[in-house]
């Protein structure tokens, strides 16, 4: 019986429409709606597919890189004259780390883990550019393999959160942290995917229940340019058999052999006068608590106790206030060192809570310069 009734809400949660899609850069998906095309931006759907925990096993079939949305019949694999398709929507440089942002609608939220990519094969990006031609399957499925190659990596930016997914567990195929990761499914507070940037409902446009955005960064290659490629957004659901995609117009650099480095802040290690011996690592939990619970940090390296909420690092409460409720602390460690760790509350009679997994990790830049410093920003869960 009990089997029984898990499928039956897992096949009906398989029919709610209205799920996510890429929204900055603007997607063709995105596009089709303010163009009033796609009455249901949310719902390009690639089902039944084996989504989880295999990210990478499931053929695209029409879905393709850009995705095919069957409740309005369009293929935004193929370029629309006017609307998308045409000409790239932003241009970035060579190696810069740029805002993403996608959408999931409140009634579709089905957790999982989520990725963007290039295709650095010019040629074949280049037949979902070409005006009139739809391209075949076996050019989707060509696309997409080279799109999985193509994965920005959570890890290639600096300071960026890139946990491992709590529906997912060490051994399996989705323990992996170069994608991006949901909340756990099932959390009470923050679940899913709706609880990455803990924005309000309605932040972001859905057609069938509001939406929510989820941010996050990602570092443009830094050796391959086009004057108009695609930057392609996959999303696997934990919850369902079910993989989103979309896609956007962009450029990188302005097509030519040439790659010129972007501008950065902090030069790379070759640029040092100086390589840096540690680097000030700041820590930001946003965590709210009443008059004698205290947060720390405590993680498998000795700098944060080794595991024992006895030696646990203590943050600091001086920026708290109840609109923005963050603990800090900065810690001074080596280039290069990687470690996982956890935030607890501690109370006044010596309780300890600890925030629910799995463990944080980071590694500490290693090509960092003499004076460098990062901040790691996260949320009590």
């Amino acid at each position: 019986m009990k089997l029984s009734s898990t499928f039956s809400l897992l096949s009906a949660a398989t029919l709610v429409h209205g799920h996510g899609y890429l929204t900055i850069p603007s997607s063709r998906t995105r596009l089709g709606a303010e163009a009033g095309l796609d009455s249901c931006p949310e719902c390009s759907i690639l089902e039944p597919v084996s989504a989880w925990p295999n990210l990478d096993i499931a053929p695209v079939g029409r879905s393709g890189p850009c995705g095919y949305n069957a409740r309005v019949s369009i293929d935004y694999n193929q370029p629309r004259s006017g609307l998308w398709g045409n000409s790239p929507i932003a241009k970035y440089q060579p190696g810069q780390t740029i805002d993403v942002q996608w959408c999931v609608d409140n009634n579709g939220d089905h957790g999982g883990m989520f990725a963007y990519r290039i295709c650095t094969n010019q040629t074949l990006v280049d037949k979902f550019l070409t005006p009139g031609y739809l391209p075949t399957d076996e050019e989707k499925q060509a696309a997409e393999d080279c799109f999985e190659a193509g994965t920005l990596k959570c890890t290639d930016v600096a300071g960026q959160n890139c946990n491992y997914s709590p529906d997912c567990s060490p051994g399996q195929p989705c323990w992996r942290n170069d994608w991006f990761t949901c909340n756990k499914f099932e959390g009470v507070d923050r679940r899913g995917c709706q609880g990455v940037d803990g924005a309000a409902r309605g932040s972001c446009y859905t057609s069938i229940a509001g939406g929510y955005p989820v941010t996050k960064k990602i570092k443009l290659p830094s050796n391959f340019q086009s004057g108009h490629t695609l930057l392609s957004f996959k999303w696997n659901s934990f919850q369902t058999g079910q993989i989103y995609l979309s896609c956007a117009d962009i450029a990188i650099g302005d097509g030519t052999t040439t790659v010129t480095p972007p501008t950065s802040t902090t030069p790379p290690a070759e640029a040092c006068t100086k390589a840096a011996t540690t680097v000030a690592v700041k820590f930001n939990e946003k965590a709210t608590t009443s008059y004698g619970q205290n947060i720390k940090v405590v993680g498998s390296i000795a700098q944060l106790g080794s595991w024992n909420p006895a030696s646990a690092v203590a943050l600091s409460a001086n920026g708290y206030t109840a609109s923005n409720p963050v603990w800090s602390t900065t810690l001074n460690l080596a280039p290069g060192t990687t470690f996982q760790y956890k935030y607890i509350r501690t109370e006044t009679n010596g309780a300890v809570s600890w925030e629910s997994d799995p463990n944080r990790s980071y590694t500490v830049p290693a090509d960092a310069c003499d004076g460098a410093s990062v901040t790691v920003d996260s949320t009590w869960r």
